[in-house]
């Protein structure tokens, strides 16, 4: 794609069906994204993206849920919160739990589109949530991840070739899959999630963490079998 096509003509291949990549070159994908995953000088920048669909997931849970979104923050050093008000208990613990799967439920939906043939709707949408995620952040920074992960969206969806839309929407899918694992392991009994949940509900932290650490490690496998 050329920076003259039109617009109206990159926007119709959200609805067209785009032939999957080779057994083989999912793997190579998967194997870039477990890099980026792991390699601290990478993830330092890219963890950016994790809190965005952490932050996402909870955001979104409590608007399904009729709750008030108040404000989303995202820090500097990738950390995050999400405020909303008007929930009951139960609520409350599904919209406080949900954060610690969204990135892995985030790339387990891609995978799906992208099974179906619709890799470039995989682009798309996201950038629709990034979107709708700038109408709840408040504090200045918060803009500057959502912004640059929609930018580098935008350019390759507006001006990249099918082939590379492919591959991108592959590697947003092994990117969250693999991230989500990673965190869960990393943050681990320290999560602030399983705090606020511990002191909710009277349940062990770590009763939430290991939910957590199943859910992603499922996310990969059925997310995996999906991709290849």
């Amino acid at each position: 794609m050329t920076p003259e096509s039109s617009f109206g003509a990159v926007l119709s291949r959200i609805g067209e069906i785009q032939a999957p990549l080779s057994a083989a070159g999912s793997v190579l994908i998967g194997l870039l994204a477990l890099i980026a995953v792991t390699l601290q000088v990478i993830w330092l920048i890219l963890r950016h993206v994790n809190t965005i669909a952490h932050e996402g997931a909870h955001a979104m849970t409590d608007s399904a849920l009729g709750h008030r979104i108040e404000w989303v923050h995202l820090n500097a050093d990738a950390t995050g919160a999400t405020r909303a008000t008007g929930g009951k208990l139960a609520g409350n613990v599904t919209a406080t739990f949900a954060g610690y799967l969204g990135p892995s439920v985030f790339g387990l939906g891609a995978a799906k589109l992208i099974e179906v043939g619709h890799s470039v709707a995989v682009l798309w949408l996201t950038m629709l949530l990034l979107i709708l995620l700038l109408f709840v952040l408040r504090k200045l920074f918060s803009y500057v991840p959502v912004l640059v992960t929609g930018a580098v969206i935008f350019v390759i969806a507006r001006y990249g070739s099918v082939g590379a839309e492919t591959i991108t929407a592959y590697l947003v899918a092994w990117f969250l899959l693999l991230s989500g694992l990673r965190v869960v392991l990393e943050h681990n009994l320290d999560a602030g999630d399983a705090g606020i949940l511990a002191g909710m509900t009277h349940i062990w932290r770590g009763f939430w963490v290991l939910l957590w650490l199943a859910g992603s490690i499922a996310a990969i496998a059925v997310g995996g079998s999906l991709l290849v």
